[in-house]
C-alpha cells in the first residue's frame, strides 16, 4: 500500500514536471519569440494553468485513484473549454454573436471551472464575488433601487461578455497575467534556483549582522532584496523568515516583534523595485503611464518604507539590550565575490534594458538567460537538470496567481459593464466631502475589507477600478486649487471657469485665498470638471497626479499583508515563531506603519512628479519624521522618553511630515535633533549604571 501510494506520487510530480516545464516554455515562446492574438495568448496560458492546478491543488489531498482521476479529467475540461471557446469566436461573430448548443456547454463548464479552481487556491471569496457580479447584471440589479440599478442583461450576452470582453476571463488581466507577471516570476524562480537566494540572506547578515539589532536589520535588507525576486509577503515571510526570526529570537528579540518584523518587511518586497509583484505592471497597464517611471518614482518611498521598518528593530534592540551577531564575521566583499555575480548581473541586466525601452516581457526573458550565463561562472553552474527544474519551479509558484487574475476579470468585467466604477466614484466624492484625507480612510478600509478575501494584486486591481478615478480627481482638484490661489490659470481656461462660477469671473487668474479657490473648485459640476482640470493642469501634472492615486490604491492594498484578521504573512511568520497569530498580526500592523503614512506624502506633496529638489527635500525630511513618528509611537529612542519629551517628538513628526514651509520642517528636525541628543545622553547614564 505504502509503495503505491509513492510510485503515484512519483508518477504526479513526474507529470507536473512535464506540465510545468511545457507551459514555461509555451510562454517563452509566446512572449519572446512570436506574437499570437491576445484571445489565443490568454485561452492558452488559462488553460495551462488549470490543468496545473488539478495537481497542485488537489479536490482531497490524500485522495483515491478515481478522484484524482476527477481532478485530472477537470483540468482537461477547464482547458479543452477555453481552446474550443476561442476556436470557435469567427464563427460565432459570423452568426451574429450567437451561441449553439456546443458553445452554450463548453462556456458554462468553463466558467464553473474557473469558480472551482479559484475556490481551490484561494478559497471562497472570490467565487462567490463572482456568483453575485454575474448574477447582479443578469438578474438581481434589475430588482433594486438606487444609483446601482441594472436592467438585466441575457444569459447569452453575460456568457459571451464573460468569456470574449475586454476585461473578462481572457481579458486585459489575463493579459498582464501571461505577459508581464509571469515572465517575472519565471525570472524569480531561475534565480533561487542559481543560488541567488542564499546569497540574498549571506550579503544581509555581512552587510547589517553586525550592526545594533543587527539581526532584525538582516530581515529588513533581505525582504527587502527578496521582494525584487518573489514579490510575495508570503513568500518572502516563509523563505526568509525561517532564516531571520531565528536570529532575532536568538539575538533577543520578543519572538512576536521577531515574526511581526520578518513580515512587515516582506510586505515591502511588493514595494520595491524593480519588480514589485505585479502591481507595476497592473498598474502601466490601467494608466498607460510607463513600466520604467512607475519603478523610477517608486524608489524613493519603498526606501521610507524599509526605513520605517528598520527605526522599528533599531528601537526594540535598544529596548531588550539586543546588540549584534557575534558569529558575523564574513565580510560583505567576500559574499559577493563567492556568489554576488549570480544576482547582481541579471538584476542589472533587466534595470539596463528596461532604462533602454525594451519591454518588461522582453528584458524579464533576455534576464532569465543572464541567470544561466551568470550562474556559469559561479560555484552553483546550472546544467540542464536545473534550468528545467526552474522551468517547473516558476510555472508551480504562478499556478495561484495565473487563476486568481484570470478569474477576477469576471468581476472587473461586470464593473465596466454596469459602470459601477464611475459610481462608486462618485459615491466616495460625495462621502469624502472634497476631503482627500476621508477619501484615503474610506480607501484604506475598503482595502482591508478587500483583503480579507483578495490576494494584494487582486485587491488592488478591483479597488483600483472602483476608487483611483475618484482618488485622482480629488488629488488633481487639489492642484486646480494652487492654481487658483497663486493665480495661474490660462486665459482660454477663464472662458470654462465661466460656466462653473461666474459670479468668481473678476478673481479668476489673480491670487486668492485657498477658502475662496475651494469655494470656486466645489461649485464646479461633475461633467465639466475634466475639462476644467485639462485646461489649466499639463498633461504631465495630471499624470503625475493619477500615478498618485493609483500608487496610493497599491501601498494600501497591501495592509491585508499585516492587518488583523487576516494577516497572511503575518500568520506565516506567527508560524514560524511559535507565537499566536493575531498578537502577532497586531504586532506587524504597527510595525509596517509606513504603508498609511507615505501615502498621504504621494496625496499631499509633489514627492510623485516634483522636481528633483522637491523630491529629495521631501524625502529628506520624511525619513527624520517617519524615525520621530516611530520613537514617538514606542514612546523611545536611546532610552524611555518621558510624556513630554514623547509629545515634543511627535510634535516634531507632525512638522517633518505635513506638507508647509522648509522653515517648519527644519525647526522639526532641530527639534529632534535636541531631544535624540538629550536622550542618548540619558541612554549613556542609564548604560554606565547598568554596568
Amino acid at each position: 500500500m505504502l509503495a503505491a501510494e509513492t510510485d503515484n506520487q512519483e508518477q504526479q510530480s513526474k507529470i507536473l514536471l512535464i506540465l510545468g516545464v511545457t507551459v514555461s516554455l509555451m510562454h517563452i515562446w509566446f512572449n519572446v519569440l512570436a506574437v499570437l492574438p491576445s484571445l489565443w495568448q490568454n485561452a492558452l496560458h488559462f488553460a495551462g494553468f488549470a490543468l496545473i492546478a488539478a495537481f497542485v491543488y488537489p479536490l482531497r489531498r490524500d485522495a483515491s485513484f478515481t478522484w484524482r482521476l476527477l481532478d485530472v479529467a477537470l483540468g482537461l475540461l477547464a482547458a479543452g473549454s477555453a481552446i474550443y471557446l476561442i476556436s470557435m469566436e469567427d464563427a460565432i461573430y459570423e452568426r451574429g454573436v450567437r451561441l449553439v448548443t456546443s458553445e452554450w456547454v463548453a462556456g458554462i463548464i468553463l466558467i464553473l471551472c474557473a469558480l472551482e479552481f479559484t475556490r481551490r487556491v484561494a478559497g471562497w471569496f472570490i467565487p462567490v464575488l463572482i456568483i453575485i457580479a454575474l448574477t447582479y447584471v443578469g438578474w438581481w440589479g434589475a430588482h433594486i433601487g438606487g444609483v446601482f440599478k441594472f436592467s438585466g442583461l441575457s444569459a447569452e450576452t453575460i456568457l459571451f461578455r464573460s468569456v470574449y470582453g475586454d476585461d473578462a476571463l481572457f481579458g486585459t488581466i489575463a493579459r498582464i497575467s501571461s505577459t508581464y507577471v509571469f515572465m517575472f516570476i519565471l525570472f524569480g524562480a531561475f534565480l533561487l534556483r542559481s543560488g541567488a537566494g542564499e546569497f540574498v540572506i549571506d550579503l544581509a547578515r555581512a552587510v547589517a549582522g553586525r550592526l545594533v539589532g543587527g539581526p532584525g536589520l538582516v530581515a529588513v535588507m533581505a525582504s527587502g532584496l527578496m521582494g525584487t525576486i518573489s514579490g510575495s509577503a508570503v513568500a518572502n515571510t516563509a523563505s526568509t523568515g525561517v532564516i531571520t526570526i531565528p536570529l532575532m529570537k536568538r539575538a533577543g528579540f520578543p519572538a512576536k516583534f521577531a515574526a511581526g518584523t520578518e513580515a512587515a518587511a516582506s510586505t515591502g518586497g511588493q514595494l520595491m523595485p524593480p519588480i514589485m509583484g505585479a502591481g507595476a505592471f497592473v498598474m502601466a497597464t490601467y494608466t498607460q503611464i510607463s513600466y520604467n517611471t512607475i519603478v523610477l518614482v517608486s524608489i524613493l518611498p519603498a526606501i521610507l518604507y524599509f526605513a520605517t521598518v528598520a527605526f522599528f528593530v533599531r528601537i526594540e534592540a535598544k529596548r531588550n539590550f539586543v546588540t549584534a551577531l557575534d558569529d558575523e564575521k564574513v565580510s560583505a566583499l567576500e559574499v559577493i565575490k563567492k556568489g554576488g555575480i549570480v544576482f547582481l548581473l541579471p538584476i542589472g541586466v533587466l534595470i539596463a534594458l528596461l532604462i533602454y525601452g525594451f519591454t518588461p516581457t522582453y528584458a524579464a526573458g533576455i534576464s532569465i538567460v543572464s541567470v544561466v550565463v551568470a550562474s556559469w561562472i559561479s560555484p552553483n553552474k546550472m546544467g540542464p537538470k536545473a534550468i528545467i527544474e526552474a522551468l517547473a519551479m516558476g510555472a508551480k509558484n504562478m499556478v495561484m496567481t495565473a487563476i486568481l487574475l484570470c478569474a477576477v476579470g469576471l468581476i472587473v468585467n461586470v464593473i465596466a459593464t454596469a459602470g459601477i466604477g464611475n459610481t462608486f466614484s462618485l459615491m466616495i466624492t460625495e462621502w469624502a466631502g472634497s476631503s482627500l484625507v476621508i477619501a484615503i480612510a474610506l480607501i484604506a478600509l475598503a482595502s482591508l475589507v478587500l483583503g480579507m478575501g483578495l490576494p494584494v494584486t487582486a485587491a488592488y486591481i478591483v479597488l483600483g477600478t472602483l476608487s483611483a478615478p475618484a482618488l485622482h480627481g480629488l488629488i488633481a482638484d487639489g492642484m486646480l486649487i494652487d492654481a487658483l490661489v497663486n493665480g495661474q490659470i490660462p486665459e482660454m481656461a477663464k472662458a470654462i471657469f465661466m460656466m462653473a462660477a461666474p459670479d468668481k469671473m473678476a478673481e479668476i487668474g489673480t491670487p486668492m485665498t485657498v477658502e475662496a479657490a475651494r469655494a470656486i473648485v466645489d461649485a464646479i459640476p461633475i461633467d465639466l470638471a475634466s475639462t476644467i482640470r485639462e485646461a489649466v493642469l499639463s498633461e504631465q501634472t495630471l499624470t503625475y497626479a493619477l500615478l498618485s492615486a493609483h500608487l496610493i490604491v497599491f501601498w494600501l492594498s497591501q495592509d491585508s499583508n499585516v492587518t488583523p484578521p487576516v494577516a497572511l504573512a503575518a500568520f506565516t511568520g506567527a508560524a514560524i515563531a511559535g507565537t499566536k497569530p493575531m498578537a502577532t498580526g497586531f504586532q506587524s500592523w504597527k510595525v509596517a506603519k509606513g504603508l498609511y503614512i507615505v501615502p498621504l506624502l504621494f496625496a499631499y506633496t509633489p514627492f510623485i512628479g516634483g522636481s528633483w529638489g522637491e523630491v529629495f527635500q521631501i524625502f529628506f525630511f520624511a525619513l527624520f519624521g517617519l524615525y520621530a513618528f516611530t520613537a514617538a509611537l514606542q514612546g523611545f529612542m536611546e532610552t524611555q522618553l518621558n510624556p513630554l519629551l514623547r509629545l515634543l517628538v511627535l510634535g516634531a513628526a507632525a512638522a517633518l511630515l505635513w506638507p508647509t514651509t522648509l522653515l517648519i520642517h527644519s525647526a522639526g528636525l532641530a527639534i529632534l535633533l535636541a531631544v535624540f541628543v538629550l536622550n542618548w545622553k540619558a541612554g549613556q547614564k542609564v548604560s554606565a549604571v547598568a554596568a
